[in-house]
Parts: structure tokens; sequence; C-alpha cells
């Protein structure tokens, strides 16, 4: 369908989209999974291209900038929340790329499955010049999904860090945190899986469904980044915590089974959740993954190919990220 993207107001920057990564999230609003959607809907939040126009007090952008917008276009900029560079728990409510509403207007937004997009400045990120663009669309959501609880509970050298589940997430986990110097455990189902994430930087692998390694592997480690992105249960998972260890659930939006609260006073163990990040931390992990080029594992497809490409999402089909060259969108 044919859209039309607002007049740009003083402080708007107007962006030709190069490519748009495939979340899984794209999915789940479209098909109202969290009984939210508006439609019609244009999906899309990993969205990288070039400035063509700018607002007249546009300052940090300019005409042919290489860009990026992730999953908000907009928040208050005033609470406490957004002062501490954490626009994504808005007190006011940020503003998502898609299926939100306009903070001046009340108009749905409509997000990167389209040629072109206009997003106030404060929310478009610079892409640095060595990022190859047809791989770094999914940084704005899986890459800054994962980033954030990893800086946040400070992996580096010295610390054993665990990522669950090796999706468009997980390896992304395992490519961050082996490249923040921690020591990276994956734990999968899929002794394949556990050979892709070696060849991704991971050092160990762990089968969760081998009792005996889940039982040697108690308390071992200090941060797990639990990506399954459906409900389940994490029990397990907090019994391989160490003293003042640390769970984060990033990747299911569901109701989890209840724990017994036993596990997490044991050894002062805490689960706790992480959503995005904030505008800052976006453009320092952009920043990281260009100097050290990690990028996630990328497969690029037509828009005409978009519903096949759900479909395959859909059945853990794609090894890591779909991402859209939204130059095809015109054939």
């Amino acid at each position: 369908m044919t859209i039309q993207r607002r007049e740009l107001r003083p402080d708007d920057v107007e962006i030709a989209i190069a490519y748009c990564g495939v979340c899984h999230s794209d999915a789940h609003q479209a098909h109202n999974d969290w009984k939210k959607s508006i439609y019609p809907m244009v999906p899309g939040h990993e969205i990288v291209g070039h400035v063509i126009a700018i607002g007249s007090s546009v300052t940090s952008h300019a005409v042919g900038d290489t860009v990026a917008v992730g999953c908000m276009v907009d928040s208050c900029l005033d609470c406490a929340a957004c002062v501490d560079h954490e626009e994504q728990h808005c007190e006011n409510g940020a503003v998502g790329t898609y299926n939100s509403r306009d903070c001046h207007t009340g108009e749905p937004t409509a997000g990167g499955y389209s040629q072109r997009i206009v997003v106030r400045e404060n929310f478009v990120l610079s892409v640095p010049p060595s990022l190859d663009l047809r791989h770094a669309a999914p940084l704005l959501c899986a890459g800054i999904t994962l980033w954030s609880p990893l800086r946040r509970f400070d992996t580096g050298p010295g610390k054993r860090v665990a990522i669950v589940g090796l999706g468009g997430l997980g390896h992304m986990g395992v490519k961050l945190a082996s490249a923040l110097g921690a020591e990276v455990t994956i734990i999968t189902t899929s002794q394949s899986k556990g050979e892709d994430a070696k060849a991704l930087g991971a050092h160990h692998v762990l089968l969760s469904t081998d009792p005996l390694a889940m039982t040697a592997a108690a308390s071992r480690f200090d941060l797990i980044v639990d990506t399954i992105p459906v409900a389940h249960d994490v029990g397990p998972y907090i019994g391989l915590l160490a003293r003042n260890g640390k769970i984060v659930v990033v990747g299911a939006i569901d109701v989890l089974p209840p724990i017994h609260a036993g596990m997490l006073l044991r050894n002062h163990r805490s689960l706790v959740g992480s959503a995005i990040g904030g505008l800052a931390a976006t453009q320092e992990m952009l920043n990281f993954c260009a100097e050290h080029q990690v990028l996630p594992k990328c497969e690029v497809i037509a828009m005409q190919d978009i519903n096949t490409a759900w479909a395959r999402m859909q059945a853990n089909d794609v090894r890591y990220r779909f991402v859209i060259d939204m130059s095809t969108l015109a054939a």
C-alpha cells in the first residue's frame, strides 16, 4: 500500500531506508499476539539508511549521512528515565517505531518495511562507516537487546557468562560477550547449535537436555542471559548461578511458570528483566560493533519474500536474522 509520511518538523530527519531487519516481534505485532495491534500496520524497527532531508533546526545530522533508527522514534526526553538515558522506559511512554502513537498527532507510527521514514533527530543514530549496512540493521534491536544487560552487569574479562538459546538474540549475545572479553558458554538443546556457537566465539557448550552436565554446572556462572522467546521454566537455569549471580530474561514476553524462591535465596541470586536500551547505549553499541567488527549473521531477502521469511522465522529456519533489501520494494 501507499503511505504518507509527515511533513518535516523543525527537528525531523527524513531517511531513505536501505535495509530493514526482520524481528520476531514483527510477527507478534502483526498477528496481534500481544492484544494491542493497530491496523493497517507497517512493521520494522531495525532500520539503516541515508539522510535525504533535515528540518530547519537539525544540527546532529546532515544530508548524506549514514544513519539508523531502532525501536523508538520519540519520548518526552524530560522525565527521570529519559534524563538517565533510558528513553525506552520513558515515564510518559516511549513512542515505538511502529504500532504506536505519534506524540503530537496521535496517528499510528509506521515502521521500516517502507522506502522512507521521518524521525525526530534525537532518535536518529549515526552508523560508523566501517559497518556493513547489509548486516548492521539487526543491531538496532537484537544487538542492543543483548548489549544492554551485558554492559549493565559489567561483562568483561574474568566474568563467566552463559547465553541461553542460539537464535537471533542468542547469537548476538555470544558474539558481544566474547568481544567484551568474557568466558562464554552457550546453553542449548542442540549439539549442532553448540558447534555453531563455538564458531561465533563461545568457549563452552552446555546441553540443557543433559542432566549430568547441568548438575556439574551448578553455581558456575556470574551472568546468564536467557533469550528463549516463549514461556518456559527458568528454574533449571537459576541453579547455574554463582554467588550474587544474575539471570536476565530478554526473550520471553510471556507469563513464565512459577519458580521456587529458595533458588534465589541461595547464593543471593537475582532474576531480572531487560528491554532494549537507551539512545546513548545504542550508539555505544554501534561504535563498539564497528571497532570490533561484531555483526549479526544475516540472510538478505527481497521485500517480495517477506511472507516466506516470516514463516521460516517462526519455524526457527534462519541463521540468524533476515534483512530486507529495501531497494527491492519498488521492483
